[in-house]
């Protein structure tokens, strides 16, 4: 038993291992960053919803990893070293089937953070990818998100999203 409760613990740390460099799953990495999807963060439970007004008029979706999920339970700020939050986004739409509500349309974007406090030490120890279709991307997308994380959000470890039970 101990040995199978070893094993498990020792996979379960490599895995952490990765999702912390950022280095999870496959395909393009981030500019600047070097953020990657994280493999099977559509699984991963959900943080918040939130609607985005004009000029983007988007629903999104705040996912987290357990570590993430744990910290906004335990109101633990800074976050720790291996959160990551993944932030879904679709194109707000009107039902047709009922109007007064709201429908995901086309999807937008996937935008990763990865806490790390020493490989992103300039940034508050925060990675970011931003994926559109699965890619990155470009480089000048990439540079407005911590700017805009810092003048708004400081002093909540830069992050927007508020854990909602």
């Amino acid at each position: 038993m101990k040995i199978r409760y070893l094993t498990l613990l020792t996979a379960a740390m490599a895995t952490f291992a990765g999702v912390a460099l950022g280095d999870t799953g496959g395909g393009d990495v981030s500019p600047i960053y070097g953020v990657k999807l994280p493999d099977g963060y559509r699984q991963w439970a959900l943080v918040a919803p939130a609607q985005e007004a004009a000029p983007l008029d988007e629903l999104r979706a705040v996912l987290g990893n357990d570590l993430a999920i744990k910290a906004y339970q335990a109101s633990t700020l800074p976050f720790p070293d291996g959160t990551v939050l993944v932030k879904l986004a679709w194109k707000h739409v009107q039902s047709p089937e009922f109007e007064p509500a709201s429908i995901p349309g086309a999807a937008t974007t996937v935008q990763v953070m990865v806490k790390d406090s020493s490989k992103y030490a300039s940034t508050g120890g925060w990675g970011v990818g931003r994926f559109i279709n699965g890619k990155p991307a470009d480089e000048a997308q990439h540079q407005t998100c911590f700017a805009c994380h810092q003048a708004r959000v400081q002093n909540h470890d830069f992050v927007f999203t508020r854990w909602v039970p």
